[in-house]
């Protein structure tokens, strides 16, 4: 028996899991970490394939590639192709579109083309996507597991055991397209910490994104240590996941759904911290976690309320294997 027979056996049709299984992705790690999510939780073992746009193609929506495969830079799909193709956004959907003949195909995220070029489509319900062959998710795929969380949990618990409870994790990203995040929004959310800390007591963990500027970082630093926050500088262990495993609250800025999504697969109450700016799809993801009771804005204040955690993937894995019959 290979190797994916011994992970994973043969499922209720009696079919195998695919012999071979290529994750193509921008090197994007919020991208990257949906399509392993899906991969991880269906028990694949999966080879990374990193695609690029060459050329003037980096500067044209991948949606309209008339030749995808020529699009890219060469070397990232050599080979024979495999049995199942999982991709994540646009560029790996133009790619995925190219190669469907060739390989059963799954996408991540919402394609930006017609979702029948697909075998399946993965999208969360903020995308507004429905048919045949789309499986909607509460919120974005992940690679958190509840291994990943204790085993996280044994390592960071020593670490942080001087810190007083309760201890509140705080995610930060940075600005994009659709949100501003400056040095000025920065301090508003630090003082805020402060003074939640001042009036309710317990400790601050705040670790940054790859999109957090070293300014933000530097503003969080000079504020929060003074009343004892941790900031982590980007050397050493990153204590992401020590942080969401042992929280007793998770405090996460509003401009990353991959960051909220992780956050509400915890068992700890989760707040969104506002930033200037707006987004139609954001604000639709906020709304449905909100109806679900799952995280409430961020006031200022330190909450906490009975939660249950919210994490799809394993059951969309399942549902892509029910549905290939593996």
């Amino acid at each position: 028996m290979d190797r994916l027979t011994r992970r994973a056996g043969r499922g209720e049709t009696g079919s195998m899991l695919p012999k071979s299984t290529w994750i193509v992705s921008e090197a994007n790690a919020g991208l990257l970490a949906q399509a392993l999510g899906l991969a991880d939780a269906a028990g694949l073992v999966a080879e990374t394939r990193e695609i690029r746009a060459a050329g003037v193609w980096r500067h044209v929506p991948a949606a309209m590639w008339p030749r995808p495969l020529a699009a890219i830079a060469p070397g990232a799909l050599d080979g024979p192709s495999p049995e199942l193709l999982i991709g994540c956004g646009g560029k790996a959907a133009a790619v995925l579109a190219a190669l469907a003949r060739r390989s059963r195909t799954v996408i991540v995220q919402h394609p930006r083309m017609n979702p029948r070029r697909f075998d399946l489509v993965m999208v969360a319900r903020h995308d507004e996507l429905t048919g045949p062959n789309v499986i909607v998710t509460r919120t974005a795929l992940h690679r958190l597991t509840p291994a990943r969380l204790a085993e996280a949990a044994a390592f960071w618990a020593p670490r942080l055991a001087h810190l007083p409870r309760p201890l509140v994790a705080v995610l930060v990203g940075g600005a994009n397209g659709r949100f501003r995040f400056d040095t000025g929004v920065a301090a508003r959310l630090a003082d805020q910490l402060v003074s939640m800390l001042q009036r309710d007591g317990g400790s601050v963990v705040l670790t940054p994104s790859r999109r957090t500027s070293p300014a933000l970082r530097q503003v969080f630093e000079a504020r929060l240590s003074p009343v004892g926050g941790l900031v982590w500088d980007g050397t050493g262990d990153n204590p992401y996941l020590g942080m969401l495993a042992l929280a007793d609250m998770i405090l996460v800025t509003e401009d990353s759904v991959s960051m909220m999504s992780e956050a509400v697969a915890t068992t700890a109450p989760v707040m969104v911290a506002g930033l200037p700016g707006r987004s139609r799809r954001i604000g639709m993801f906020l709304r449905g976690l909100e109806a679900d009771r799952r995280i409430r804005r961020f006031t200022g204040r330190l909450e906490r309320w009975a939660v249950t955690a919210i994490d799809d993937t394993p059951e969309a894995a399942a549902e892509m294997c029910r549905r290939f019959g593996y």
